[in-house]
């Protein structure tokens, strides 16, 4: 089969690979029909490097087909078209039942100390093959896909894999009151829908912030007032205007959709790339033991909030000597909510909201459909931000 295959830093290549199969009884074979490239996935195109291996095959927003189950697999039958969670869980033990899959305690990579397997995720996460391919190895298939109905195109379902359990983690996570005001740092495809989920969820105000003008005016768009970072001289005069748009305390909750990838954090990139230059182990080991973030859009989401507010963060974090302001956290009161996605623990309510009348614009949401021979182009692109890209979906 094809598949997006790692090769080093910035080299992404579609190769092709051995198809998949059956190797576990609680398996099931997916031919994907569309699977998405995800900001995450841009960690692994360069901070993360370390900790991949060439030949490790990406991507982890999948649906298809399923072709194959293994025989403790009783509810999926081949035909059945099934949304794919970014985590491997297994659906019965203590911390799925706690609704916490992305913890599982059958799954988890207790080599690297890390919660569940994640598809084409890292060494961390398992190193388990991904859905940029033609085809799937599905592990605890019993639990794990979502079966949908045939009839509407993928981009109605696809993205309950991950961006759509994202975003209402995110939105949940921030406890906005009913009415109340949320600022999304971050108009990425997570912060986008963040804005959107915080709408129909009963934000009475939902800001976005973010430097890339198709970003912004996607976001205005869909009813967000937005605020661009080139228009404000400093990080002190971008949090007056926003606290002048929320009675001058600031918005009740902020979700941090950035992550790592945050702009103007000096230090943390230099660390960043100095990490890049070692030979793969000591850089791993560096990056475990003493790896520093780009913290930009922490620090100003600890800025931004109002005293008693939430923080909820759902861009992706791997530094592990993070500077912070531990005083300003605990003098403002501030509560402080994270942690990837439990895609089965809110699927089941996102998918009555995926009809035709569409409340949360699923139907158009990709800026980008591209063949899966195109993975490279599709990643310089997404990582430039060129194009308008903001998300791309791709089709075996």
């Amino acid at each position: 089969m094809r598949a997006t295959v790692w090769h080093g830093k910035h080299d992404v290549r579609v190769d092709t690979v051995a198809d998949p199969r059956i190797e576990e009884p609680t398996d099931a074979v997916v031919r994907i029909t569309s699977t998405g490239l995800c900001g995450s996935d841009l960690h692994l195109y360069e901070v993360l490097a370390p900790f991949m291996t060439p030949g490790d095959i990406l991507g982890h927003e999948p649906m298809g087909i399923v072709e194959e189950t293994g025989s403790e697999v009783d509810d999926l039958s081949p035909g059945d078209r099934v949304v794919v969670p970014f985590q491997i869980a297994c659906g019965t033990c203590y911390m799925c039942r706690e609704g916490l899959p992305t913890q599982c305690e059958t799954t988890q990579v207790t080599e690297y100390g890390s919660g569940a397997e994640l598809f084409g995720y890292t060494k961390l996460y398992g190193s388990v093959p991904g859905a940029q391919a033609e085809y799937l190895r599905v592990p605890q298939a019993q639990f794990g896909p979502i079966k949908v109905p045939d009839g509407p195109p993928d981009d109605r379902y696809v993205y309950l894999s991950d961006v759509l359990p994202t975003a209402w983690q995110a939105v949940k996570y921030a406890d906005v009151p009913q009415g109340g005001s949320v600022a999304v740092l971050g108009l990425g495809p997570i912060g986008d829908m963040c804005c959107r989920v915080a709408r129909h969820l009963g934000a009475g105000k939902v800001i976005g912030i973010d430097h890339v003008p198709e970003r912004l005016t996607r976001a205005r768009h869909d009813g967000a007032q937005v605020f661009s970072l080139d228009e404000y001289e400093d990080q002190d005069e971008l949090v007056r205007a926003v606290r002048d748009a929320t009675d001058g305390r600031g918005p009740d909750a902020v979700i941090d959709a950035v992550g790592t990838e945050a702009h103007g954090s000096t230090v943390g990139k230099l660390v960043q790339q100095s990490a890049g230059l070692l030979p793969r182990a000591w850089a791993a080991k560096l990056m475990r033991t003493a790896g520093v973030d780009r913290l930009g859009a922490l620090h100003l989401a600890i800025e931004l909030v109002r005293r008693g507010g939430t923080i909820s963060v759902t861009g992706v974090y791997g530094g592990m000597t993070d500077p912070m302001p531990m005083l300003t956290l605990f003098d403002k009161q501030i509560q402080l909510r994270m942690g990837q996605a439990n895609v089965r623990r809110w699927s089941d309510e996102i998918l009555p909201l995926l009809t035709d009348e569409d409340p949360l614009g699923v139907d158009g949401f990709a800026t980008h459909h591209v063949p899966l021979e195109q993975a490279p182009q599709a990643y310089d692109m997404f990582q430039k931000k060129a194009d308008g890209a903001i998300k791309v979906l791709m089709v075996p």
